[in-house]
């Protein structure tokens, strides 16, 4: 059970890095991957130029992989942000202007999953303005989302690593997938678990997946501590992947970690003998 019973993508955001953008599609295809999924590339454009639109989908419809998982407008990841959907002004209408033009791209490669990035608290800022803002343009997303047939996804981060951000537990991520599933009576918001986060926040990771398996649209894992492949840290990826299956969750599983020293191309052993 686990890895063997898993659908993994590869996130080309945080592996294949060392190579340009559109040379990563067939980088994954050549490890042996058919499904993908991406941050929002162009972290200082929310609109980019429709070529680069086309050039990415090419790149990825050439190198026969499937999207299916993108973020929306994030601002600078990886880099100082978590989000803009909660930053009043230049960022939140920054991921506005982006959720037509992500929902139509992920629309024209069939990706079924879009992302959704909080955001940090800011200084200055009354926390409730911020989350009313949050909300307003989480039901925009969700929206979206629901015309071209996609899944809004809202992620909790770890502490540690983003003392900024108020999601950092999965009750919380909940918390606000039913908030947006009731402002929208859509019931297209779910939860992104993302193991590495969650165990970095020191949450029960059994007890996570129990409870919340049957809302989670999408999960992503690294091994932890230092986010690298399975195997490299302490956490038992296979036997969670195998409570989550069967605890009903057939999707996919994106692996989102670090390789380390070597090339991308060398960080999948792992798998190829579990």
């Amino acid at each position: 059970m686990g890895f063997t019973d898993s659908r993994f993508d590869v996130n080309l955001s945080i592996l294949f890095t060392e190579l340009p953008l559109l040379e990563r599609p067939a980088a994954a295809a050549a490890a042996g991957f058919t499904e993908v999924e991406l941050w929002w590339p162009w972290v200082d454009a929310p609109v980019p130029e429709q070529s680069e639109l086309d050039a990415l989908r090419h790149a990825l419809q050439d190198a026969g992989t499937q999207l299916v998982g993108l973020n929306f407008y994030a601002g600078q990841l990886p880099g100082p942000d978590r989000g803009a959907l909660s930053v009043p002004g230049e960022e939140s209408d920054k991921f506005r202007a982006n959720i037509d033009v992500a929902a139509d791209f992920a629309q024209s490669l069939g990706c079924k999953a879009l992302n959704a990035l909080y955001g940090n608290r800011v200084d200055g800022v009354d926390p409730q303005v911020q989350d009313t803002l949050a909300l307003e343009n989480l039901v925009l997303a969700a929206r979206a989302a629901d015309r071209v047939g996609a899944t809004l996804l809202i992620e909790a981060l770890n502490k540690p690593e983003s003392p900024l951000c108020p999601i950092v537990s999965a009750p919380k991520a909940i918390e606000i997938v039913d908030k947006v599933n009731a402002a929208t009576g859509l019931g297209n918001a779910k939860f992104l678990m993302d193991l590495y986060h969650l165990s970095m926040n020191g949450e029960d990771l059994n007890q996570v997946i129990d409870a919340y398996a049957d809302k989670t649209g999408h999960v992503q894992i690294a091994d932890n501590p230092g986010r690298g492949a399975p195997g490299t840290g302490d956490l038992p990826l296979a036997d969670l992947l195998g409570r989550l299956n069967k605890a009903g969750y057939d999707g996919w599983v994106g692996l989102e970690y670090k390789p380390g020293d070597r090339p991308s191309s060398q960080a999948f052993g792992w798998l190829y003998s579990a």
